[in-house]
């Protein structure tokens, strides 16, 4: 794949993000000031990754028979439509029709774009490069949509947040996608990979008979729930010790940073570094960063292990996702990249509530001290990882 093609796929995925980040930030602000409750704001918040989970599968499948341009199409469609929807009518059902459209389009557009850039790819090592590149959209499409989103709520209307600065963010958020849409249209699709003649109909959860496949799957899972106990129990942590909210989002954003630069450091080393070594390192080093975690009182030696967890987990999906690319079959990228996405978006659901659950039982070091000792257990399965 060319740099140029790889830049407009990347900016593509920017876009059509970046308005899910936005509306995801510009819908709770507006709920809130209709009136509506914070258990309401939190369904709606919750059906953006809803339609992920459920559609990951069916997209998959669709992105294998039509290849990258239809699911693209499509989903700029239902980006578009869900927020000009807001626009129209800025009222809470509609913004939770919006949440569910702009949260499953995104998701069928990652898994579009990942199964093409994977299979534009000519060996290992460009697999591991340009997923390192193509791992950065998410994290620039999280800052640029609620940033742009903040921006015009505050400065588009009349007064700030008032109905004619919603409407105009709507508004500029429907128009991103299709900018989504003029970056990848031009994209060179490889054939495709017929199924071969003959062949019994498959379905997706065949693909959890294949051993490597259940447990890169597995090993994919268990740094994703590090992900997740590390942006939960952060602030419950930090609370504890006596530290201000925004030292603890200066020690979030460190982390984010961390993992944004691994990311770009990545293709420069993609060709010396196997993915089974980079992921055993991550597993390693996150262990015993959460083994320490709960005994630092200072910011700044929390700040010190929330880089170093950041350069951790950053550098793990990348290895990921050219590991998948090179163990399933052609033919069935989109599939395994669709039970890939229903997992993790799966799990980032319903974890938060068993750590809080166990934080409940056993304080909150205990959930750091569990989760990395399960870590220090699933070092096993990732040395076991093989092409």
């Amino acid at each position: 794949m060319k740099g140029s093609e790889l830049l407009r796929v990347i900016g593509a995925q920017v876009c059509l993000h970046a308005t899910m980040a936005g509306m995801r930030l510009a819908t709770p602000l507006l709920a809130l000031q209709q009136g509506y409750s914070a258990a309401a704001v939190g369904l709606l918040i919750a059906l953006f990754a809803l339609t992920q989970v459920f559609l990951a599968l069916p997209a998959g499948r669709f992105a294998d028979r039509h290849g990258l341009k239809r699911p693209l199409w499509l989903s700029v469609i239902a980006a578009s439509g869900g927020a000009g929807l807001a626009l129209v009518f800025p009222v809470f059902p509609v913004m939770c029709i919006a949440a569910l459209l702009t949260g499953g389009a995104t998701g069928a557009t990652v898994i579009a774009l990942q199964r093409h850039v994977g299979r534009s790819a000519t060996d290992p090592t460009q697999l591991k490069r340009v997923f390192s590149w193509l791992a950065i959209a998410p994290a620039a499409a999280n800052f640029v949509g609620p940033f742009l989103a903040g921006l015009l709520i505050d400065h588009a209307g009349r007064a700030p947040a008032d109905m004619l600065a919603f409407r105009i963010c709507f508004a500029v958020m429907a128009f991103l996608p299709l900018l989504c849409w003029l970056l990848a249209r031009g994209a060179h699709e490889p054939p495709r990979v017929a199924p071969a003649a003959g062949a019994a109909p498959t379905r997706a959860w065949d693909l959890l008979r294949e051993p490597m496949f259940r447990r890169l799957l597995f090993v994919n899972w268990l740094q994703s729930s590090s992900w997740d106990v590390h942006a939960f129990v952060l602030p419950v942590l930090g609370h504890d010790r006596g530290i201000s909210a925004s030292v603890i989002g200066s020690i979030l954003g460190a982390f984010a940073i961390a993992a944004a630069v691994i990311r770009v450091v990545l293709p420069l080393v993609a060709s010396r570094a196997s993915e089974r070594s980079v992921i055993l390192t991550s597993t390693v080093v996150t262990a015993a960063v959460f083994a320490v975690y709960p005994l630092l009182d200072s910011p700044w030696t929390m700040g010190i292990c929330s880089v170093i967890l950041g350069f951790a987990l950053g550098a793990v999906q990348p290895m990921v996702m050219s590991m998948l690319h090179q163990i399933t079959p052609h033919a069935r990228h989109g599939e395994a990249l669709g039970l890939r996405l229903m997992t993790i978006n799966a799990s980032s659901v319903a974890m938060p509530m068993l750590f809080g659950s166990l934080g409940a039982l056993i304080g909150i070091a205990g959930v750091f001290w569990v989760v990395g000792g399960v870590l220090a257990l699933g070092a096993k399965a990732t040395w076991g990882l093989k092409l």
